[in-house]
């Protein structure tokens, strides 16, 4: 019984965005197959977010790889990160972020803690508020943070002098980030501001990844209006100046051709 309620509860968590980040999310899911491992379970869990290749792809390696060198490499991956994006950051520049990213948290906090001093812009994130768990995290270590309204990111954009965005999934023809990543990544373009994807390479995907759409009701209970939902978007490569992973900093066309043919 026990062991149903704590698989039940993680299932719950994943699906209303309790667990926010992929590698959180994949982190979770983890924990919940090792309850009941099979197909089924696997099934079940990459059912509950279909945005997120990052947890298909930590389940298939459950049964090739332990838990513990699974870990590791979500621990080893973000320290290559941190390092990577503090090498990129210049002192008392601006940063604007969208959404909340752990892999970009992350980084950023140990940036600060490491000596450099920056500002971050970040997106308020409708409808779930996201973005207010990211200023949160980022202003408890003493960064200062703007929250600002989604459709005030074109002033802040303009402000900043280079955006970071995560990921949930990095495809063969773009990089798949919360709903609102499109537009921004074209805003900081034609203002010349540089776009950095910080993402952890497990979060490649060869195959097809279906864009999640969320319940009206996230956004209003009403009835009698539609309500279009979607919780992600597409980034053009050609909007990207450059991709983070712990295998380096490189254009997205250079990461496409590391990771195309590996075997984690």
């Amino acid at each position: 019984m026990l062991k149903n309620y704590r698989f039940n509860r993680i299932c719950k968590r994943i699906k209303d965005i309790k667990i926010q980040g992929a590698t959180n999310v994949a982190r979770a899911a983890l924990k919940a197959y090792y309850l009941f491992p099979s197909e089924k379970t696997k099934q079940k869990l990459i059912s509950l977010r279909p945005t997120e290749p990052m947890l298909t792809h930590v389940l298939e390696l459950a049964d090739k790889k332990s838990k513990k060198e699974i870990l590791e490499h979500f621990s080893s991956s973000q320290n290559s990160i941190n390092h990577f994006v503090f090498g990129l950051i210049k002192n008392n520049s601006t940063i604007f972020t969208h959404c909340h990213s752990t892999n970009v948290v992350k980084a950023l906090i140990y940036s600060k803690k490491a000596g450099k001093n920056f500002s971050v812009y970040n997106t308020e994130t409708r409808p779930l508020y996201q973005g207010r768990k990211t200023s949160k995290e980022l202003a408890a270590v003493g960064i200062k943070v703007t929250n600002i309204v989604d459709s005030a990111a074109a002033i802040a954009i303009k402000a900043s002098d280079i955006v970071l965005f995560g990921a949930d999934a990095l495809l063969k023809h773009a990089v798949i980030n919360k709903v609102g990543s499109e537009m921004f990544s074209k805003i900081a373009k034609e203002y010349h501001v540089p776009v950095y994807v910080v993402a952890d390479s497990w979060k490649y995907s060869h195959k097809k990844v279906r864009l999640e759409e969320r319940d009206f009701k996230e956004v209003w209970g009403s009835k009698k209006i539609h309500i279009y939902n979607p919780a992600f978007e597409r980034i053009d490569p050609e909007n990207i100046e450059k991709i983070i992973t712990e295998l380096g900093v490189m254009k997205y066309s250079e990461f496409l051709k590391e990771v195309r043919d590996r075997k984690d």
